[in-house]
């Protein structure tokens, strides 16, 4: 019996052995995960990032390659510290930072320790890399640019943070990640996915192959083209247009809510951003607080929208049969409103405005009644306010308008909550609002939802969110850029407000916007531009802005220009605005007079004031 139970308890002690060493060397994978950390390397595959296009089929960015030497603390040992250093052109300092920040990271897990060597630096450490354990030479792609421009449309690349690891963990210290811009919004379609190669190491830290003949290596899933909605030859020429001058152009197709173009100036080239000096660079450009060139003016701008909100006022007025297009009013060089105050107009003494000449002469008197007449037509002013409101914000103003684009502003749009707020007792009324009848008082915007409320318009009350992505290779875009939006405002009252826009360019305050053989259509807005010094509001030099369509009918452009501190709309939005809508649709530009006007104006003197000098806020 004894003997029968020795025998079993030896039995039940080899099969336990014999199960665990069965775990340990086939299930486990932990002694195997040791061994790797000490003779194995493990190399991450990057795959070439994504191609970006334009509307054309012309690369913008694609890639060149690059090196990083990294670095896995652990397996550091000591070496001629000097001579590294002398190699990698970095002092002894900066090795010591980048070999305490990766330490901290991990000490087991590669970091970049160099990022970005060039090709013949990468040719001389390769020779000598094995001198130096704990470090190896990894290749990876980085942005090559074949354009100067739309740096703000683009974004940049740069290495990851511990908030991006921590945001997601497929990035590991050192890796590079889309910042603003395209580069951003499709970082996962242009990123790919990242493959791993298993390399064999002898004592000396020399690669001697790949670890069992690369049976757990993984290939890279290949990243995605894409093809923007952007004309890069369109793009580069507004972009000239606004040389020497501070300001932005929005373009839209009105049928497809694709975004031609998309200029900020001052920018910057994009290629700035691009090699080891880009952290430095990125630091310059974001130090200009005169300038601002890492500021998109056309997203990120909160401008009064001037003149231009006319145009929404009377297809309201009109929606709300506050008044018809017979509707008329005499201006006497402006007129009074409220108690005693009185607001200015440029129109004649005893003029007399419909709509149609109110919009082409820019009427204030006439948009300021109409205005009044529309929030006072209702039981109280605050239900007469909500109801403008909401046919305002219709036109995708108030709110961010869901492009694929990560910066932007809302803007803002009045309700009678705000002036409840302001007014506690509630006794307010159109007067005391009339300043949003011609697009100062509260309203404020950007110049994207200026020039979708132009494509609105043009296509008579129906919009697509404005987008920058046209096609991504082997795979489809959002929905949300292929559904029409439609406006609270009905079919009928487009044509008469068109109309007035129409006679703007053909003899109103855009005469110079004219294109022989094209009808256009368009606003002039010259825009109030207040700031605080020392606490006092303080007026500056207007901006100057033009929105406007081309042709009138089956429109194919819907443009937005702002110049800042231009003066009045015509006198530089309006010509440059016509200058890109001629360029897009002929293909060539035949007003070369005018074109050289805008290509060699400049506003650098005006810029150069005490007060346009600092750096500027819209807005209080």
């Amino acid at each position: 019996m004894r003997k029968s139970l020795f025998y079993l308890l030896l039995y039940s002690i080899a099969i336990v052995f014999t199960l665990r060493l069965f775990y340990l060397q086939v299930v486990s994978t932990n002694y195997e995960d040791l061994s790797l950390q000490n003779s194995v390397l493990k190399e991450y595959i990057y795959p070439e990032r994504g191609l970006i296009y334009d509307r054309e089929g012309r690369l913008l960015v694609g890639n060149q390659a690059a090196y990083d030497v990294m670095v896995i603390p652990r397996r550091v040992r000591t070496h001629d510290t000097l001579g590294f250093c002398e190699l990698l052109k970095i002092d002894k300092d900066h090795y010591l930072s980048q070999l305490n920040k990766a330490r901290n990271y991990s000490t087991r897990i590669p970091s970049v320790f160099v990022a970005q060597v060039s090709k013949q630096d990468y040719a001389k450490l390769q020779e000598k890399m094995w001198k130096f354990p704990g470090f190896y030479i990894q290749k990876r792609s980085i942005r090559k640019y074949n354009t100067q421009s739309a740096a703000n449309v683009l974004g940049y690349i740069s290495e990851v943070n511990n908030a991006d690891i921590r945001q997601d963990s497929y990035y590991q210290s050192g890796e590079l990640i889309g910042r603003q811009g395209i580069e951003k919004t499709y970082e996962k379609k242009l990123r790919g996915q990242k493959g791993v190669r298993y390399l064999q190491r002898d004592k000396f830290n020399r690669i001697m192959g790949p670890y069992k003949d690369g049976s757990l290596d993984t290939l890279p899933d290949p990243a995605k083209d894409i093809h923007l909605t952007i004309d890069i030859a369109l793009q580069e020429y507004g972009e000239s247009l606004l040389k020497n001058k501070r300001g932005g152009i929005v373009a839209i197709e009105p049928e497809t809510g694709e975004i031609l173009v998309n200029v900020s100036v001052p920018n910057y080239d994009p290629d700035f951003l691009v090699g080891r000096e880009r952290s430095e660079h990125f630091r310059m450009l974001k130090n200009d607080t005169i300038n601002r060139p890492l500021f998109d003016r056309g997203l990120q701008g909160q401008y009064p929208p001037g003149s231009p909100f006319k145009l929404l006022n009377a297809l309201v007025a009109l929606q709300e049969k506050a008044v018809s297009p017979r509707t008329g009013y005499t201006c006497n060089a402006g007129h009074f409103y409220g108690r005693s105050q009185f607001m200015k107009c440029h129109c004649e003494l005893g003029s007399f405005n419909r709509l149609n000449s109110g919009i082409y002469n820019s009427c204030n008197t006439y948009f300021s009644n109409i205005y009044r007449k529309t929030i006072d037509s209702y039981e109280t002013s605050q239900q007469g306010m909500d109801a403008w409101s909401e046919h305002i914000k219709s036109f995708g103003l108030g709110n961010y308008l869901g492009y694929d684009h990560p910066t932007g502003q809302k803007g803002f749009i009045p309700d009678a909550a705000y002036y409840n707020y302001w007014y506690p007792n509630q006794r307010w009324r159109g007067a005391t609002s009339v300043s949003n009848a011609i697009g100062q008082g509260e309203v404020l915007t950007t110049p994207i939802q200026l020039a979708n409320m132009t494509a609105a318009i043009a296509n008579r009350g129906s919009y697509i969110t404005p987008h920058f992505i046209k096609e991504i290779s082997k795979d489809t875009i959002d929905v949300t850029f292929r559904e029409r939006k439609h406006t609270s405002i009905d079919l009928i009252h487009f044509e008469p407000v068109i109309e007035g826009m129409s006679n703007v360019v053909k003899w109103g305050t855009a005469r110079n916007a004219r294109i022989p053989g094209i009808e256009v259509c368009g606003k002039t807005g010259t825009v109030e531009n207040f700031t605080k010094i020392d606490g006092v509001r303080t007026q500056l030099t207007d901006h100057s802005m033009f929105v406007a369509f081309a042709p009138r009918e089956k429109p194919k452009i819907a443009v937005m220009v702002f110049v800042e501190n231009g003066y009045w709309g015509s006198r530089w939005a309006a010509p440059i605005a016509s200058l890109v809508i001629e360029k897009h649709l002929t293909g060539t530009v035949r007003r070369t007079y005018l074109e050289k006007r805008m290509l060699e104006g400049s506003l650098l003197e005006e810029y150069a004031k005490p007060i346009s000098g600092e750096p500027f806020e819209i807005n209080e």
